[in-house]
Parts: structure tokens; sequence; C-alpha cells
């Protein structure tokens, strides 16, 4: 995400307080489109994952569903918006923690200060690429992992009907340790381009949808930013 969109986001954020504007919460009306979609599927109160929620209002993807009444698991490795999270959405189970790929129980967690923690990630590559083009220094803290598979068998029964995935340069990792056999969620929302800083930069990650291609799933909708996958056994094609 650069610097220009990440401030468009919190303007757009203020146009929905005041009723500027239609009341979508996410970053580019995400959570617009996958609720035409879930209502297309007859599903008005689907359960959710949000691995990587951040801000538990603006800029998010499942806040206009926790409004309606759904449930679902956030996930954010922020202590501090961890508390934010559960003040906002008491409804919801917040886990303090990351999404691990492999068998690690923690791992280093790069946190951006102030209102740039949305750049935090678990990846140091990415986290170096930001300090380099920005000059932003990064805090490293060491935090707990729980592998997706394992989050959804605890807390999901079979699975979650939405996940929106959103961490920062990890996302086709996780995507890859998913178990498709015995976990099929209706609906994902990926963030499936490159950061880049201030000239457009970034690139689209073709290989987030090539898997959930090769998993069953189609490309209901692109923002560019996110592309939002669906089950494809749900439709008649």
């Amino acid at each position: 995400m650069n610097l220009k969109r990440f401030l468009g986001k919190c303007d757009k954020g203020l146009d929905v307080i005041f009723m500027k504007a239609k009341a979508s919460y996410s970053q580019m009306g995400e959570d617009t489109i996958v609720e035409y979609l879930f209502d297309s599927l007859k599903m008005l109160h689907p359960t959710y994952l949000e691995i990587g929620t951040n801000q538990p209002k603006l800029c998010n993807n499942t806040y206009r569903f926790y409004k309606k009444g759904c449930k679902g698991v956030c996930i954010e490795p922020d202590a501090e918006m961890v508390k934010i999270i559960k003040r906002q959405r008491p409804n919801d189970t917040v886990l303090n923690i990351g999404v691990g790929t492999k068998t690690d129980v923690n791992a280093d967690f790069y946190l951006f200060p102030g209102l740039l923690n949305g750049w935090s990630t678990f990846s140091k590559e990415e986290a170096d690429i930001r300090r380099k083009e920005t000059g932003i220094e990064y805090k490293t803290l060491t935090i707990a992992l729980k592998n997706i598979n394992t989050i959804m068998r605890e807390y999901f029964n079979p699975h979650p009907n939405f996940i929106s995935l959103d961490v920062e340069g990890l996302d086709l990792e996780i995507l890859r340790s998913i178990d498709f056999q015995k976990y099929k969620p209706e609906v994902f929302c990926v963030e499936t381009i490159t950061f880049g800083y201030l000239n457009n930069t970034e690139k689209k990650i073709t290989a987030i949808s090539e898997l959930m291609h090769e998993n069953g799933y189609f490309s209901y909708a692109d923002t560019h930013i996110n592309t939002i996958f669906c089950r494809r056994d749900l439709f008649d094609f």
C-alpha cells in the first residue's frame, strides 16, 4: 500500500463518519462487494476470520458484517491495537497472535509507529523495503504464532464463511498453508499487490490468483489492491 493511498483511506473514513459517502468501511469498497456476494448466496449472517485486523472499524473488511450482528475472529499481533479492537468489537473473538505457516511457535514482528502501524509485518524483507523507501524505523517484537488450520479447527465449524487476509507480504505463504481439502471457506478477500510508496510502483501478485484458482476458487471481483475470491462450486458456470 503506498502512502498516497493510505492517506486517501483516512479521508475516505472521515467521509463515512460524516455521511458524505456510502457507508463502506473497507479500503476500496470491498465489504459492499462481499456483502452483495453473500446476499446472492443467501448467506445473510456469515462468520469471518480476519487476519491482520489493524483498525477495527475504518478501512476494515469485516466491520460491516459485525454491525449486522455477525461474529468472527480477529487476528492482530499489535497488542495496542488489540485493546482497541476488543473495546470497539466486544462480540468478536480477538487473538493477539500472528499466523504461522510452519511449526514455529513465535516469530519476530516488525512494528511501524503511529498511523503507519498498518505497514507492520512478520516479513523482515518487507519491513526493510518500507524502511529503505521511507526512512521510517520499525521496532522488533516477539509474537506467538498459530497455524491457520488450527485456528479454523478451534473457532469454527467447519470453517469461517469469509476470510479477510492482509498481512503485508506473507499472504501467499498463509494461503499455501491452508488445508483446502478440509477447510473450504466460501469467500476470501486478499491483498494481491506488492508494497509501493509514492509512485504507484506496486505490482500484482499473480501467484495468489493462480493458487486460489487451483484450489477451486474464481476471482469474483478485483479492486487492484485486493482480490475477492469465491468458491467455484457455489455458482453454475
